[in-house]
């Protein structure tokens, strides 16, 4: 069995009329792990997320919420991973150094054990005007663009992205106060666990 590798991706939303508009990109033909899929940016924790500066730390609630199967350390670096993916892969920033306070944790998917390669991904939510910079990156995703919600759930989507889709429609109807106490979600064997 392939061991799980860290991993954060970030969703970046903007406000659309009635519904909302999402921060994706296809990932190239090319790449060995969900080639030609619609995907939010994101990628690997790296050695260098550990130690690297931030200008604000997680928000209590989203570090109280990755500390539950995450030591501190860990849940630091995942969130300034997030942060590196996000500058890397779309040109956008949450500045240098990043700014984490505005990651809300949503929740968490296991990349199933028949697969060869294997993440731990945690996805961070945060709204798309905490970012600056030009929409470019380093041309890992393809056609990289603010997409409407509805118009993202018609697509042919991996699994985990469809069901962290659904996941995101829930926890933009609760308030503050539902965000900060709900169960975490963790996809865990292609089925939804309690964290």
């Amino acid at each position: 069995m392939t061991s799980l590798r860290d991993a954060s991706s970030l969703i970046l939303l903007q406000p659309d009329n009635q519904s909302w508009r999402i921060l994706m990109g296809m990932r190239h033909a090319k790449h060995k792990f969900m080639p030609n899929l619609m995907v939010f940016p994101g990628g690997g924790v790296d050695d260098e997320d550990f130690l690297a500066p931030v200008a604000s730390p997680l928000r209590p609630d989203t570090f109280a919420a990755l500390t539950r199967c995450a030591s501190p350390e860990l849940a630091r670096a995942l969130g300034h991973a997030a942060a590196r993916e996000l500058a890397e892969e779309t040109g956008l920033s949450l500045g240098f150094p990043p700014a984490l306070d505005g990651l809300h944790y949503l929740c968490r998917a296991e990349t199933p054990a028949d697969r060869p390669i294997r993440f731990n991904a945690r996805f961070f939510v945060a709204a798309g005007g905490l970012v600056s910079g030009a929409l470019g990156g380093s041309g890992e995703l393809e056609g990289l663009d603010w997409y409407e919600l509805d118009y993202i759930l018609g697509l042919d989507l991996a699994l985990a992205t469809r069901v962290v889709l659904g996941q995101l429609q829930t926890w933009l109807h609760l308030d503050e106060a539902g965000r900060k106490s709900r169960k975490l979600p963790v996809l865990r064997d292609r089925i939804w666990v309690e964290e």
